[in-house]
């Protein structure tokens, strides 16, 4: 029988948190002030410091909860890659009082340009200029690493927050009205009380696999890889460095790139559809002129050929999903972001549903409610929506990587509609 889980001496052993390299050092160890201290109450503990967990601790504290973060990899960092953010995620960010780090960081595209890959036609295009003031917020491009440091700048300005690197949430169970975890770090297992607990901690979330202990839940290749790069602005064609979004449409494939930081660099990716069940075997990365290959792009528009050759190393990333669930919460634990509703990138909403998550989250759980009832409370509010956008992600999938007939009558629609219907087409997702 396993050994079970309860506070005992280990909470008041504290481990240092491990440093960061190139950032200032991080807030005082996890659960510190809650537990080596009497706190009025426990904290909430957020596993997975992402978009999506950092969100839910700033939205947690501003309803008046001690939040401790737990983050499993050993420095808090994102990979490079860009990451849009539509105004119904833009809009909670600016609630939380974010709106002068967004628009220090963020760059805002005046346009959006579907292109049909075949001959680099621009089917439509979509002019964003008036997004702030019919949808309150405008869309914005970020490196994901400028976003994810400017949610944890804010996060160690909170007194409420602690965080703590190095440290992966394991078993636990509920027990006197909280949960009991069970913590592992570099210093061994520890053992800590929470008022409750929220996995962020992505597609593979370990929380949802001791929530859910079935195979069958296991992440699920989603017969989709992404290739992504960084590119100095100066090694794409002319045509493409204007502050606009461009998306090309091919077969089997698409291509969506644009520029950040003042468009010093441009943000690509090339999803690639294999329709398999399994991962291909592929190497984790590729030069440019393989992947044009690769993707089926040789016969491709010029300039989107030069785009992707200008990538030395494009990285692949797999894209991996979990079967739908009926709830997302047992007890006082619950989910959110990636490991309760992966979706595929194909309406650029994985991080903006993250953040609507989080806000509900902090909506639905002020002081002196029960964790339980407010985790059921958060579900009624997220998961019909979560899930119309995960399967319209899916759908918007397979229109963009249409063929023959079927790829013809979509770029006839797109190009009847013009920009500022396809635009209104995706209203009830901005709202």
């Amino acid at each position: 029988m396993a050994e079970p889980i309860r506070p005992n001496a280990s909470i008041t052993r504290r481990a240092p948190p491990l440093p960061e390299v190139d950032s200032p050092p991080l807030a005082t160890g996890v659960l510190k002030d809650a537990l080596c201290r009497p706190p009025a109450s426990p904290p909430v503990v957020v596993a997975g410091a992402g978009i999506g967990g950092l969100t839910a601790a700033l939205s947690l504290a501003r309803a008046g909860h001690r939040v401790a973060v737990l983050e499993r990899a050993p420095v808090i960092e994102e990979v490079g890659a860009g990451l849009q953010i539509a105004p119904n995620a833009g809009r909670i960010l600016q609630g939380l009082g974010l709106g002068p780090a967004l628009g220090a960081a963020a760059l805002l595209p005046e346009a959006i340009n579907i292109h049909r890959a075949r001959d680099g036609a621009i089917l439509s295009r979509l002019d964003l200029a008036g997004a702030s003031e019919r949808w309150g917020a405008p869309f914005r491009l970020f490196h994901r690493a400028d976003l994810q440091q400017l949610l944890l700048a804010a996060a160690r300005e909170c007194e409420a927050i602690s965080i703590r690197t190095g440290a992966r949430v394991g078993d636990f169970e509920e027990g006197d009205g909280g949960v009991y975890l069970r913590v592992h770090s570099p210093e061994g297992p520890e053992d800590f009380e929470a008022l409750a607990l929220v996995g962020a901690d992505g597609v593979r979330s370990s929380v949802r696999s001791f929530l859910n202990r079935s195979d069958k839940d296991a992440p699920i290749y989603s017969g989709h890889t992404a290739w992504r790069a960084i590119l100095p602005a100066e090694s794409v064609p002319l045509s493409l460095r204007r502050r606009e979004t461009h998306l090309w449409l091919g077969q089997g494939a698409h291509v969506v790139h644009y520029p950040l930081r003042d468009a010093s660099i441009v943000s690509a990716v090339v999803i690639v559809e294999d329709g398999g069940r399994r991962e291909p075997e592929t190497p984790p990365s590729l030069e440019g002129a393989a992947l044009v290959r690769a993707a089926g792009f040789a016969a491709c528009d010029a300039d989107l050929r030069a785009l992707i050759e200008a990538g030395d190393s494009w990285r692949r990333w797999p894209l991996y999903g979990r079967p739908p669930l009926a709830h997302w919460s047992q007890g006082a634990v619950t989910l959110l972001g990636d490991a309760a509703h992966p979706m595929l990138p194909f309406l650029a909403q994985g991080a903006a549903m993250a953040i609507e998550d989080a806000e509900a989250l902090g909506r639905a759980f002020p002081p002196g409610v029960a964790a339980a009832e407010a985790f059921k409370a958060y579900e009624r509010a997220r998961i019909a929506r979560a899930t119309k956008v995960q399967r319209a992600s899916r759908r918007q999938g397979d229109h963009y990587h249409a063929s023959g007939l079927v790829a013809a009558a979509r770029d006839l629609v797109i190009s009847a509609l013009g920009g500022p219907r396809m635009l209104a087409r995706n209203g009830w997702l901005y709202r």
